[in-house]
């Protein structure tokens, strides 16, 4: 006889998965354990005939071959039916549950645990798998499950597993009028009379804007229908959390103490309050059955346990951006109008001398003065004076009443009088709808919807991370704190973290990026550099390097024991403007939040905060999980390639790495930037063009020297990019040739790389440009100088060579000639001369360039010549006259010698 068993007040998830096994396991039999809710009652009272139970009396123990629970992982869950667990002739224990976290007591042989929200959605799976069809009622029954249990795909532990479950059931037939029934049956008399009685006693507390209440009902025995009685509760008080407890006699000195508990708080998990008692469920939804107990002192110590877990909500100091832009009420409305350009922004406080804030600006007020002919007009006569202001301490539900009371986009954060920052709708609606997925052990995890991306926090951090870089990361955000600074890892660290596979073992990234945030702590631009300089007392091995007008900083450690050749760059939050297109930016101090604004594609726009007290949490404006998610390179900014063309490389580059898509609005953006002409424009107007020159050889170096240079050329032809290079630069098939037989040369002569073979690449494409344009763009590139000449020299000596080569009559003739030239100057013109031509550069290069004279200057001097500018000479002829055959021995050697050079 093969069972399964449904827990003691079984559900309609119990119920559901137990009858989909039935069709899994062939000829089973289901068992309830000890009663169920009232609505399971109510249904199997009409419907029991149709689903294969039995009473737990009519079993005998010696026929049982295998037991499958369903929905819980506890035997004393299971009541009396938990002794057949120890039965000495089953065969199999199986386990179904959807309840993370828990330490079950059930000696299982298998277990079939998930995170969905509910059990029943793990044997809809399986069903499917094995086509397996379902009637009618089986089908609703099994959708009952899952909506019961999931409320109807609306609480926090649905999945989208569940939802693609429902579905197929009612592909199944299941029937929605059964379901509507039973899904919410309303309340019993019994219970509708408690509801009153707990809506009179209820007892409330309000902590961090959350409101928690309690409710002790004493009964003359058990109540069926609790939990819809506390669901009921939390809907028409719209409070938080409950704990529902009821107390209720079993006899003269026995008592039972059941309790309730609804949680709509985030990070509270009511599962991890209630399984050291010995309950269980949700983090949203637990209960627990106790005999004997002082009902008051376990009610208050799950209250205590709720209080503890109720997170301080953000403030105003965590929302905010900082520093803020802020004008002079003088300021005229067109140098306002500019400033908003510059920055981005749609409005501007206005300070007084003493940085008081005295008004607001919108982008609106500007437009309609403009609009009226006021541009040399104050901004005093056009700004809002009467604002709404809140302090760093103020809380995100405080902030959330303001800003709906009065309709206000944006509030200034004061402190002692002084703008401090200020927080935005966007700033408060991306608070309260980013979605956070908890597990049961409680660790918070960013969720996207079917996003294959768990965003760990600092645990799975620590873990993803190779220790000793874990360490220095925690020594760093240690300084950070002690300042009282907010410290990040942004840019490519954090899109690699999150693209790493976390069994894969620990990561050794080799280039990270820092960004300290801290001007609500009055931190000053020189901050990166104070924590770099903290950092490097501690590591002493590391050099420290500052650079730039903004005061950035590195550390490098070179060949470490333990760090290897690692790059740290530490900087402060900063924004940046672009005076003109492929200029070198200007940089401002400014927020975490535009310092990543500034950046170029959204996956390299994310952050990790390193400090507490939110260590781990992952800072994504603009939908840089998603573009991971969909494989994707979108960029931020829709002029981001007229400012700097640079970009484009870099997207490239990314795209083939990754083996991403460049997303179809961001290549519009590629081409439009590319057929403007600006790049022209901008170098004709300007002297300094660093992302047309250095900035683009940076580029050009990164892709040239990675094993997926040909893709990227490809696509940099396809999106016409190489006109960044020269306008007349193009991948065709002639190049690719060449580039095919550059590497072939480059193999084979240069082996042991002694040349730059990234460098190489780039030369020869370079070399397929007209002559007058090659050294022009060497130098605008800023390459080697005996690149530049070497590229200047090409033409003529390409030019001798194609005229001289076929003239040559000996390999002694060929010598001559070519020995002039370098190998990369001799590559170079290969690439470009006709096969015959081509043969003879390379049996220069392969063969005659490896003869030696049969005779060396030792030889000489044996043989009695005397050392001195001859040897030179004789050597050379002596040479040519072993290339052309014309010895071949040291004998005819000695011969040729006697004859050409007879001694004095």
């Amino acid at each position: 006889m093969d069972l399964i068993l449904c827990h003691t007040t079984a559900d309609f998830d119990a119920l559901g998965a137990a009858v989909g096994l039935t069709r899994l396991l062939s000829g089973s039999k289901i068992v309830l354990t000890g009663g169920s809710h009232p609505p399971v009652r109510d249904f199997l009272a009409l419907h029991r005939d149709e689903y294969p139970l039995i009473e737990r009396r009519s079993v005998n123990p010696e026929k049982i071959r295998s037991l499958t629970v369903v929905d819980t992982q506890l035997r004393d869950r299971l009541g009396k039916a938990a002794e057949w667990l120890d039965l000495p002739n089953l065969r199999e224990i199986i386990v179904y549950d959807h309840h993370l976290g828990q330490e079950s007591d059930i000696p299982a042989t298998r277990s079939h645990i998930d995170s969905v929200g509910a059990t029943t959605t793990l044997i809809v799976e399986q069903l499917q798998q094995q086509e397996i069809s379902l009637t009618s009622a089986e089908a609703t029954v099994m959708a009952l499950g899952i909506h019961v249990d999931t409320g109807s795909l609306t609480y926090d532990q649905s999945t989208a597993r569940d939802a693609l479950a429902l579905a197929w059931l009612m592909q199944q037939g299941a029937s929605l009028s059964v379901i509507s029934t039973y899904r919410d049956p309303g309340l019993s008399p019994q219970l509708q009379q408690l509801l009153t009685e707990s809506l009179e006693s209820l007892e409330y507390l309000c902590l961090h804007g959350y409101t928690v209440a309690w409710v002790t009902l004493k009964t003359d025995g058990f109540v069926p229908g609790l939990s819809s009685l506390a669901s009921e509760l939390v809907e028409l008080t719209e409070i938080d959390a409950l704990l529902l407890a009821n107390e209720y006699p079993l006899g003269e000195e026995d008592s039972r103490l059941t309790v309730i508990g609804r949680s709509q708080i985030p990070k509270t998990n009511l599962n991890l309050l209630f399984q050291p008692l010995g309950g269980g469920g949700h983090s949203q939804a637990a209960s627990l059955n106790l005999r004997k107990v002082d009902s008051q002192a376990i009610l208050k110590q799950l209250l205590d346990g709720v209080k503890a877990q109720i997170p301080h909500p953000p403030t105003a100091r965590d929302l905010m951006s900082s520093p803020v832009r802020t004008i002079l009420p003088e300021t005229t409305i067109a140098e306002a109008q500019r400033i908003l350009l510059r920055y981005g922004h749609s409005g501007l406080f206005v300070v007084d001398a003493q940085g008081q804030l005295v008004g607001i600006i919108s982008r609106r007020d500007i437009d309609i003065a403009l609009h009226h002919g006021f541009s040399h007009a104050p901004v005093k006569g056009y700004m809002t004076k009467n604002l709404k202001t809140i302090t760093p301490d103020t809380t995100l539900p405080q902030i959330e009443s303001v800003m709906v009371t009065y309709d206000i986009g944006r509030l200034p954060v004061l402190e002692n009088e002084q703008l401090l920052g200020i927080v935005t709708r966007t700033d408060v609606l991306r608070e309260l709808h980013q979605e956070r997925d908890e597990d049961e052990g409680g660790e918070q995890k960013f969720k996207i919807q079917n996003s294959k991306f768990k965003i760990p926090l600092s645990t799975e951090l620590q873990n993803r991370l190779a220790p000793q870089l874990w360490q220095l990361l925690t020594t760093a955000s240690q300084e950070a704190e002690k300042r009282g600074w907010h410290l990040y890892l942004v840019g490519g660290a954090v899109r690699d973290l999150l693209l790493a596979e976390a069994a894969s073992g620990t990561l050794m990234i080799k280039d990270i990026d820092l960004v300290v945030d801290g001007f609500h702590k009055s931190a000053d631009v020189g901050a990166g550099v104070e924590l770099a300089k903290a950092l490097q007392q501690l590591y002493p091995t590391a050099r420290l390097e500052i650079h730039g007008a903004f005061q950035t900083a590195a550390l490098l450690w070179h060949k470490d024991p333990e760090l290897d050749s690692l790059w740290v760059d530490i900087a402060t939050a900063r924004t940046e403007f672009y005076p003109y297109p492929a200029a070198n930016p200007e940089v401002e101090a400014s927020s975490i939040r535009q310092d990543l604004y500034r950046r170029d594609f959204t996956i390299n726009a994310l952050a990790l905060r390193l400090t507490s007290p939110r260590t781990g949490e992952l800072l994504d404006f603009f939908g840089g999980l998603l573009d991971l998610q969909a494989r994707q390179i979108r960029v931020l900014h829709a002029n981001s390639f007229i400012e700097d063309p640079t970009r484009i490389f870099r997207g490239v580059r990314f795209a083939v790495r990754f083996g991403f898509q460049i997303e179809a609005q961001t290549e519009e953006f590629i081409r439009y930037a590319i057929n403007s002409g600006v790049y022209d424009r901008t170098a004709q107007e300007n002297s300094r063009t660093p992302a047309l020159q250095t900035r683009l050889k940076t580029e050009l170096k990164h892709i040239l020297e990675a094993p997926y240079w040909k893709s990227a050329l490809q696509l940099l032809d396809n999106l016409e990019a190489l006109q960044c290079i020269h306008p007349s630069l193009k991948l065709d098939v002639e190049v690719l040739r060449q580039l095919r037989l550059l590497e072939r040369c480059l193999q084979r002569f240069d082996p042991q790389p002694t040349l730059i073979h990234w460098e190489m690449r780039l030369e020869a494409l370079i070399a397929h440009l007209k002559p007058q344009y090659r050294a022009k763009v060497a130098k605008n590139l800023q390459l080697q100088e005996d690149s530049i000449k070497r590229l200047q020299n090409l033409a003529s000596a390409q030019t001798e060579v194609m005229e001289s080569l076929p003239k040559c009559q000996s390999p002694s003739q060929v010598m001559q000639l070519l020995r002039q030239y370098n190998l990369p100057t001799l590559i170079l013109i290969a690439l470009q001369s006709p096969r015959s031509l081509r043969h003879q550069i390379w049996e220069y290069l392969t063969v005659w360039t490896n003869v030696q004279p049969l005779l060396n200057g030792n030889d000489l001097k044996k043989l009695g010549y005397k050392p001195g500018p001859q040897y030179r000479q004789i050597l050379d002829d002596m040479l040519a006259a072993t290339l052309d055959k014309v010895i071949k021995d040291k004998t005819e050697a000695e011969e040729f010698l006697a004859q050409n050079y007879p001694k004095s």
